[in-house]
């Protein structure tokens, strides 16, 4: 349980763009990837507007006639994939590969196709049913597939926990691998769900922006004049792996994950629980195992979806983890340029946290622009930061009162 785990790879797909430079640019230049909804008329919609991935083609990334039989998230999370292992320089062998897992979790599936057979169904009946279907739906398809894809035949699995589920994988491999059953491990989330149950079923509830006058500033956490979140969708991987076999074959350590910190509300389907309870363990969790004191981290990584219940709630529970610290901690949304990426959130913010210990450069909270007293942090208004940091915390947090905590440091030999 001693094992050191670093990072050696990274891969992204994300409304920013098709690969990590991408994301990383659009970051650098504090860019809004959130526009007006183009996979279908969103006119009868209250929320019209999601950060979506554009230009992507799934034929890439892997055989056209696969990439038929499977559904969007699944494509993404086989992109991402490719690209963390390429980034890696790692290359999977007969003789490796029982050694090598895929970590991969999903939300919500294959929305995508379950309303495309639906409406098949209705209309031509239950025969004309795609065999296909329940494999393009169900959520653990996409690390299965990325396994297949690439030849890994080590542990395998696919946490669910709402959009905490990148996080929840994150942190599983880096147990798998600190317990000594694999050597190397895949790990992260993928999500593809702005389709019309998807937009609709979230708008229902009240949870997304209505903002469709000014999509670019519709995702605003932390403001006060925020309205809800805007959906976005993606994939994010990142090649966790042992230390001891990283240095032997010369990998290239980019981050060491060094605590992981899980917890649940239970208090209620939707709400965080309104002290903050949950995500407070999870973030003392983290520090502990990671051992630094509270005052010794360097950045946050917020969940801050732009709800107004969130934002409040994630604020209150990091000023009781870290106190007057709080006002010198540097904490920032991702969402506010990529949209709630559900189910990939942690993971796509979790490679853009390393990006920016790496280059020193804090990303910004963008569409800030009115304080609200119930949310007085550092929430790098604006404009990315110039600031050298050795560690950061992201949060990710998910209906049904899931919350986990992930603690990285620049790797020290």
């Amino acid at each position: 349980m001693n094992r050191r785990v670093v990072v050696t790879g990274l891969g992204a797909i994300s409304p920013l763009g098709l690969d990590v430079p991408s994301l990383w640019e659009g970051i650098v230049q504090a860019r809004s990837a959130v526009g007006r909804i183009t996979q279908f008329d969103p006119t009868k919609f209250s929320a019209q507007i999601a950060a979506e991935v554009h230009g992507f083609d799934a034929a890439n990334y892997m055989d056209k006639k696969e990439a038929r039989r499977n559904s969007r998230f699944v494509h993404f999370a086989v992109a991402a994939a490719k690209e963390a292992l390429r980034s890696a320089d790692f290359t999977i062998t007969d003789e490796n590969a029982d050694d090598v897992g895929v970590i991969i979790g999903c939300g919500v599936g294959g929305l995508d196709n379950f309303t495309t057979y639906l409406r098949v169904m209705d209309a031509k009946g239950p025969d004309r049913i795609t065999p296909f279907l329940i494999p393009m739906m169900i959520v653990d398809m996409a690390g299965g597939v990325v396994a297949i894809e690439i030849g890994a035949r080590g542990p395998n699995f696919c946490p669910v926990s709402a959009c905490a589920t990148s996080g929840n994988a994150i942190g599983e491999a880096w147990h798998v691998i600190r317990r000594g059953e694999a050597k190397v491990i895949l790990a992260g989330g993928t999500e593809a769900a702005i389709t019309e149950i998807g937009i609709g079923a979230f708008a229902s509830a009240r949870a997304l922006s209505t903002r469709n006058d000014d999509p670019a500033t519709a995702s605003r956490p932390f403001d006060k004049d925020r309205d809800g979140f805007v959906m976005g969708e993606g994939s994010g991987v990142l090649v966790l792996e042992d230390y001891e076999h990283a240095v032997s074959r010369g990998a290239t350590i980019l981050a060491e994950l060094v605590g992981y910190g899980v917890s649940t509300d239970a208090y209620h389907i939707t709400m965080p629980a309104e002290d903050g309870s949950g995500a407070v363990k999870a973030m003392r969790m983290a520090l502990r195992q990671a051992g630094l004191e509270p005052h010794e981290l360097g950045y946050l990584n917020a969940h801050g979806t732009s709800t107004p219940v969130n934002d409040r709630t994630e604020t209150l529970a990091v000023k009781k983890v870290f106190g007057d610290y709080t006002a010198k901690l540097p904490i920032s949304s991702n969402k506010s340029q990529i949209g709630h990426t559900l189910g990939a959130g942690g993971a796509i913010e979790a490679v853009i946290g390393i990006c920016a210990m790496r280059e020193g450069l804090l990303p910004a909270t963008i569409n800030y622009h009115t304080p609200d007293p119930e949310c007085e942090i550092d929430c790098v208004p604006n404009t990315p930061r110039p600031a050298q940091f050795s560690s950061f915390m992201s949060n990710s947090f998910g209906f049904g009162g899931h919350n986990v905590s992930l603690l990285f440091k620049a790797f020290e030999a």
